[in-house]
């Protein structure tokens, strides 16, 4: 018998379908699914795992924070412990058996390493066993069969590079995190995260921040006329400069517009605007960060259409189509969804296909691009909204470029210089099928050099000059592509336990008073750790590994002699960092204004001396005694939001394993009574009758 090591349940099932031609018998091994199957006269097993079934972690010696200096951590041994008993237990049952393994998780470093492990581990109870490498970027009959008919070797390099990864991670969030959290008392579920790639992502977020607090509007004044031709037809034009920033300047320039005016000169561009290049992780990101998709929603939408054989391997950095990649025989097979049959008839009706390219190839695997047709009643709302973006993605890569004619109108008002600016479509081209590219189309009458026109309404406007914009999670995964933070695998996670950590709130990404306070502290004593550098070069050194050029534990002690010399400057400056943190974050405690009429007090969170349980308390204690319970587990943000139902202050509630949720601090709020809840469902029900 042959075992086939899938990363989860449903990929193993799939390719035990997929070889056995649906010739399948599934048992269950301590409740785990193993799927039974003959493939080319051989006899086979496939199993699916939970991702990783071991996880590295100190040994309980380590465990207590109030004994263990955070430093002391560094020359740790980390130790990898089981995570997944009963899948463990399933592997050791039907391995007793196995005459070879092949290794059929996703083929990047983490999935090398999770095959790795789960090999490693049998190997340490059955003695050697021969093990080979399916490799695949769609889990398609075609690719399935072409993989398994073309076996490889197990990619050690790969594997111990994604162990380098899981040893520096390790070490350094839990020195640098029992280290900030111990000096400024945030203990518990209060403890302040600190990470290799997550804090100099953070310092970007908040950097932003403090430019749009510390920004100061300039006002400035623009001019507009309203002007008609002789056919009478009218447009708009501005004064040429955007931005006036004297308002006497202004208003003298206002009073000497007139009535008349005449076109001085007229200026036409046609420019082409390219297809999309194809979509990488990144690019998957940001195009669905346009249609409300967090990071974390894309990456696990997009892997469950992976593994239900829709589309390529999601996890990419490549932006080139590899020449083995059939486009016509692709797109026939698309063709058969009639949703998308259009954009593949304009696609055919090229004389050749030539597909437009990025500015990142790699051999790992190709673009992500749609390997089979699917239904709409296949697939979930968000599973759908993200297959169509990714066909229609695809399908544009093939298409011709659009055209757009741009007009500069120069027009001579009592010897002003007023702008008018057009952009008219002269062929859609890719933008015809591709909703998610806006074109402003700003269209001016046919106009002639020297004609007169007559000036029908003017207008002075004041304005102020608004700050940056807050990073959308796809903008923040470009720049963090961009500094080198993270990986294709791991830049939505580090989003995510950034907003699990109560550090960022809302989209576009706010930074909270409680990550300035840690990011301006570290800033101030210990740079290091905000900046892209450092660990720019860790993930360097660790693609070294993957290339053969350095070994894990080289790169491991490099990650350990940086760290030792942060923690020199840490622990000299403890008591500095921990007040500057301590006095940064007390902002976040404020929930809000005290709801009793005669009061000026805040609402803060506060713990009671006695019982040590939360609760919610006025400030102005004890001249004012208002007080509200609050949850008692998991990390509570506060808001800028109050309730829409009685105005009372909303804090929102943050548990392991279950969604984030907003919660008004009114016991009696209408909305929390039953009655209340029907009647609201009734008037519903009402307006959608």
């Amino acid at each position: 018998m042959r075992l086939i090591i899938s990363e989860k349940e449903i990929a193993a099932r799939r390719i035990a379908q997929i070889l056995s031609g649906n010739g399948v018998k599934e048992e269950k091994v301590y409740g785990v699914p193993v799927h039974s199957f003959s493939y080319n006269g051989a006899d086979y097993k496939s199993i699916g795992l939970k991702g990783h079934i071991l996880q590295v972690e100190f040994s309980p010696e380590y465990s207590n924070w109030m004994k263990v200096p955070p430093q002391d951590l560094i020359d740790a041994v980390p130790e990898k412990k089981p995570i997944e008993k009963r899948i463990i237990q399933a592997l050791n049952k039907i391995s007793g058996d196995a005459e070879s393994i092949i290794i059929a998780t996703d083929f990047d470093r983490e999935g090398e390493l999770i095959g790795y492990d789960a090999y490693d581990l049998l190997r340490s109870r059955f003695g050697e066993i021969p093990v080979q490498r399916a490799r695949f970027s769609a889990i398609t009959p075609k690719d399935i069969k072409n993989a398994f008919s073309n076996l490889d070797k197990l990619d050690l390099n790969l594997a111990f590079a994604g162990m380098a990864r899981q040893d520096i991670d390790l070490i350094w969030g839990a020195v640098l995190t029992r280290f900030i959290s111990l000096s400024s008392f945030q203990l518990r579920e209060k403890f302040l995260s600190v990470g290799r790639v997550q804090t100099p992502t953070l310092a970007i977020l908040v950097e932003r921040e403090l430019e749009i607090k510390n920004f100061v509007s300039v006002p400035y004044w623009q001019i507009k006329a309203v002007l008609e031709n002789q056919d009478g037809e009218k447009f708009d034009a501005f004064y040429y400069k955007k931005k006036i920033l004297d308002e006497t300047e202004a208003k003298k320039i206002f009073d000497k517009v007139g009535s008349k005016g005449t076109i001085s000169a007229i200026k036409e561009v046609t420019r082409s605007i390219k297809p999309p290049a194809p979509l990488n992780t990144t690019g998957l990101i940001v195009a669905a960060s346009s249609m409300g998709f967090t990071a974390q929603k894309t990456i696990n939408t997009a892997e469950s259409l992976y593994i239900n054989g829709f589309i390529s391997y999601p996890r990419t950095d490549n932006t080139v189509y590899p020449s083995t990649i059939d486009l016509k025989d692709t797109i026939s097979n698309l063709k058969k969804n009639n949703n998308f049959k259009e954009i593949f008839d304009a696609v055919l009706s090229q004389k050749e296909l030539k597909p437009t390219r990025g500015m990142k190839k790699t051999t790992d695997h190709p673009p992500i691009y749609p390997v089979s047709a699917a239904n709409r009643n296949d697939l979930s709302d968000d599973e759908w909204k993200l297959y169509e973006l990714i066909v229609r993605r695809f399908a544009c890569t093939l298409l011709p470029e659009a055209l757009v004619k741009s007009m500069a109108v120069n027009i001579d008002i009592s010897g002003l210089k007023f702008v008018a600016n057009g952009s008219t479509m002269l062929k859609a081209g890719w933008t015809e099928f591709y909703p998610y590219y806006k074109h402003v189309e700003v269209a001016l009458p046919d106009l002639k050099q020297d004609e007169d026109i007559s000036v029908i309404k003017k207008e002075i406007e004041a304005k102020e000059t608004k700050p940056p914009a807050r990073y959308s999670q796809g903008r923040l995964v470009e720049k963090m592509e961009e500094f080198n933070l993270g990986t294709k695998a791991t830049r939505h996670s580090i989003i995510q336990n950034l907003i699990s950590r109560g550090y960022i709130k809302g989209n576009p990404l706010e930074a909270t008073n409680k990550a300035i306070a840690v990011i301006s502290a570290l800033q101030d004593y210990a740079s290091r750790i905000t900046t892209p550098d450092m660990t720019s070069e860790l993930e360097t050194d660790m693609d070294a590994i993957t290339k053969g050029e350095l070994e894990k534990s080289e790169v491991v002690d490099i990650s350990k002699n940086k760290l030792k010399e942060i923690m020199k400057t840490l622990i000299e400056k403890k008591k500095e960092i921990g007040k500057a943190i301590r006095d940064g974050i007390k902002g976040d405690e404020i929930v809000g204004k005290c709801q009793l009429p005669d009061c000026d007090g805040n609402l803060i969170i506060r713990m009671s001396n006695k019982t040590k349980k939360k609760f919610i308390g006025c400030s102005n204690y004890p001249d004012c005694t208002q007080t509200f319970s609050m949850p008692q587990n998991g990390l509570v943000l506060t808001t800028d939001s109050v309730c829409k139902t009685c105005s009372y202050p909303v804090i929102r509630v943050i548990r392991k394993g279950r969604k984030p949720w907003d919660l008004c601090i009114n016991p009696e709020c209408p909305s929390k009574n039953e009655n209340y809840k029907n009647n609201k469902n009734k008037e519903s029900d009402k307006k959608t009758d």
